[in-house]
C-alpha cells in the first residue's frame, strides 16, 4: 500500500481515531489473523459465525499497524459504522492516488482465474503487477487488492464478480478500470439469476460504464458476449478462433493433453505452447494476450509469456502423475462448461496414455432450477466421450437410465465411497476429480495420491 499516517486514512474514510493519528501505516489491509500482515490494517468484519473484533488485539500484538471496526478495541483503532464501506473509500482513494498505474478488471462465467493468472505472469514482464490472492472478487476482495498496491505498481489486475445485478456496475464505477474484460457467460450462478440471459446483464455491467478512452475486451466463444460490443462507449477488442478477431489463434493442436496454436494479431503471428491443460485454455490465453496487446506488449513477448507461464493457483487442472496413473485435480469450482472443458481434458489424456477415463464428480451448486438438467448434461458429454468409468459422488441427479453407451455410471455416498473404487485404476490410467468448491473435493485428492503411491506401476505387476 502507499504510506498513509492514520489520520490519513481516518479522514479518508470518516472515521474516529483511538491512539496515535500520525503513526505510518505501509502494510496492505488484511482480515484473517492468522496471517498477519506487518503493519498492516486488520479489518475487523462481523459475520455469521465469527466476528473480527474477538481477534483484533491478537491482531495488534502480531504486528498490525491498525484496526479498521465499528466499536473502539485495542490501543490503535479506526471507529467507523460500515467497515466494508470504509475499506472500499480508502481502496477508491489509493487508486486515484497512483496516476500511473493501469487498472485491468475481469469477470465472466468461467475462466477468470486462469486469466487473471497468464495475464499477471504477461504484464510481470512489463512492470510491477498486483493481482488478487485466491478469488477475491467482491466488495471486499476488490478493495482489498487495490490495497495491495504501492506506487511503484504498473498495473492492478482484478477480478469482478457478481451474485447481483448492479454488483459489478458499482465496483467498475468505484474503481474504474482501463481495460474491462467479459469473457463470457455461462451457466455458472444460474440458480441466482434465473436465466443465462439476466447473467449476461449482470456481465455487461462491465462495459456499460466504460468510457470513450477505455478498452472493452469480448470473448467471441458465445452470442451473449460478443452482443455486448453493441453496449459500450469503449474502444473494443475481441478474442477467439475467428478471422475477425482482433487476436485469435489458429492452427491448434493438443500434445500429451497441452494445447499448442498460432497467436495472430494485427502485429504479427507467433507461436504458443501453453502449460495449462486443456482445450479449453485457449479461450484464456487469447484474452491475457488480448489484454498485454492493448496494453502495447509485443507480440514475441506475448507467446513468450504465454508458454513459460504454470499455474499458479491451486486445485484448477492440477497434474499429478502417481504410481503410472495420471490424477486431474479440477476441484476448485464447477458449472457445466468447465465439467465439459474438464471432460474433454481428460478424454484426450486417456487416449494419448492408453488407459481408462475415470471421471469422480462431486454436486454443482448454485444451478437451481437448472440443476438436474445441468447434471444430466454432463452426463451425456461424458457419455459422448465415452469416458469409461462415472462416479457421483453423493449426487443422484448424474444419474440416467438409458443410452448409457460403454460409460459406467456409479452412485456412492461419500469421499471415502469414491476412494474405493478409485483403487480399481491400473497404470495407464487417467482420473479426473470435480465438483463444487462446497464438496472439498481436494481432500478426495490427497487420499488418492496416498493410496495410489503403494499400487502398482505397471498393469503386469500385482
Amino acid at each position: 500500500m502507499i504510506p498513509l499516517t492514520i489520520s490519513q486514512i481516518s479522514e479518508v474514510i470518516s472515521g474516529k481515531i483511538v491512539g496515535n493519528g500520525n503513526k505510518l501505516i505501509t502494510g496492505s489491509a488484511f482480515f484473517d489473523s492468522r496471517e498477519i500482515v506487518s503493519n498492516g490494517i486488520f479489518l475487523a468484519l462481523k459475520g455469521e459465525h465469527v466476528d473480527g473484533h474477538d481477534f483484533a488485539i491478537n491482531a495488534l500484538e502480531g504486528g498490525a499497524g491498525v484496526i479498521i471496526c465499528t466499536r473502539e478495541i485495542g490501543s490503535t483503532c479506526i471507529v467507523v459504522s460500515d467497515v466494508v464501506e470504509a475499506i472500499t473509500k480508502l481502496a477508491a482513494y489509493v487508486r486515484q492516488k497512483i496516476s500511473g498505474m493501469k487498472v485491468i478488471a475481469i469477470t465472466g462465467s468461467h475462466g477468470k482465474t486462469t486469466t487473471k493468472d497468464l495475464s499477471k505472469h504477461l504484464l510481470s514482464m512489463m512492470g510491477k503487477t498486483v493481482a488478487p490472492r485466491s478469488s477475491f472478487n467482491n466488495d471486499l476482495g476488490v478493495p482489498i487488492t487495490i490495497l495491495e498496491c504501492s506506487a511503484d505498481t504498473k498495473f492492478c489486475i482484478l477480478e469482478m464478480g457478481a451474485r447481483n445485478l448492479g454488483d459489478i456496475s458499482k465496483l467498475e464505477r468505484t474503481f474504474l478500470p482501463d481495460i474491462g474484460v467479459v469473457l463470457g457467460v455461462g451457466s455458472a450462478h444460474i440458480g441466482i439469476f434465473g436465466s443465462r440471459e439476466i447473467i449476461a446483464t449482470a456481465k455487461s455491467e462491465m462495459v456499460k460504464n466504460l468510457e470513450s478512452s477505455k478498452i472493452a475486451i469480448l470473448g467471441s466463444y458465445d452470442e451473449l458476449t460478443i452482443n455486448m460490443t453493441k453496449l459500450t462507449k469503449a474502444k473494443v477488442m475481441t478474442f477467439g478462433e475467428n478471422s475477425n478477431n482482433d487476436v485469435r489463434a489458429t492452427d491448434i493442436e493438443i500434445r500429451e493433453g497441452f494445447a499448442h496454436f498460432d497467436l495472430v494479431t494485427a502485429f504479427g503471428r507467433e507461436t504458443v505452447a501453453l502449460r495449462q491443460a486443456g482445450r479449453h485454455q485457449v479461450a484464456n490465453a487469447l484474452a491475457a494476450a488480448t489484454i498485454a496487446t492493448a496494453l502495447k506488449m509485443p507480440i514475441d513477448k506475448i507467446s513468450a509469456g504465454l508458454s513459460t507461464a504454470d499455474s499458479s493457483s491451486n486445485w484448477r487442472m492440477e497434474l499429478h502423475e502417481v504410481a503410472g496413473r495420471l490424477i486431474i485435480n479440477d476441484s476448485y469450482n464447477a458449472n457445466p462448461e468447465s465439467m465439459f472443458a474438464a471432460l474433454d481434458s481428460l478424454r484426450l489424456f486417456a487416449q494419448e496414455r492408453g488407459g481408462r477415463a475415470w471421471a469422480l464428480l462431486g454436486k454443482m451448486h448454485e444451478l437451481g432450477d437448472y440443476s438436474i438438467a445441468g447434471h444430466r448434461e454432463v452426463t451425456r458429454k461424458a457419455i459422448d466421450l465415452e469416458i469409461d468409468h462415472l462416479v457421483a459422488i453423493g449426487t443422484k441427479e448424474y444419474l440416467m437410465e438409458s443410452e448409457l453407451g460403454s460409460t459406467e455410471i456409479l452412485l456412492v455416498e461419500n469421499i471415502e465411497s469414491a476412494r474405493e473404487i478409485a483403487t480399481g485404476s491400473e497404470a495407464g490410467d487417467v482420473i479426473l476429480v470435480k465438483g463444487s468448491r462446497a464438496e472439498g473435493l481436494e481432500k478426495l485428492v490427497e487420499l488418492l495420491i496416498g493410496d495410489i503411491n503403494d499400487m502398482p506401476t505397471d498393469k503386469s505387476e500385482g
